[in-house]
């Protein structure tokens, strides 16, 4: 299996590194200030292979918070409101799909 800091990487548009955080597995984006938040809105936004490349690199060296950094699309709004860009990214943000057994 290839590395995904290895892989081509190809930019059809907005996009951002998102991971899962190490001690909870909640979703989080990684923000320009080359910290992580689980703030879409506070995600640093690239839109060219280089600049996926680079912040992708800086945030696979940051293991001890986070895992699995990869870059995913995004949707800017008209208004600035950034969203999911595709159907993974969705459901990642929101959760399971399922309801969850309830335990005695």
């Amino acid at each position: 299996m290839t590395s995904p800091l290895q892989q081509k990487i190809k930019i059809a548009g907005p996009s951002v590194v998102t991971a899962n955080r190490t001690w909870d597995g909640i979703v989080i984006y990684r923000d320009a200030k080359k910290g992580w938040t689980d703030d879409l809105a506070q995600a640093a936004i690239v839109r060219t292979a280089d600049d996926a490349r680079a912040l992708l690199a800086e945030s696979a060296a940051d293991d001890v918070g986070a895992i699995g950094p990869y870059i995913a699309p995004v949707i800017v709004k008209d208004d600035g409101a950034i969203e999911p860009g595709n159907l993974r990214e969705r459901i990642r943000r929101k959760g399971v799909t399922i309801d969850l057994p309830i335990s005695a």
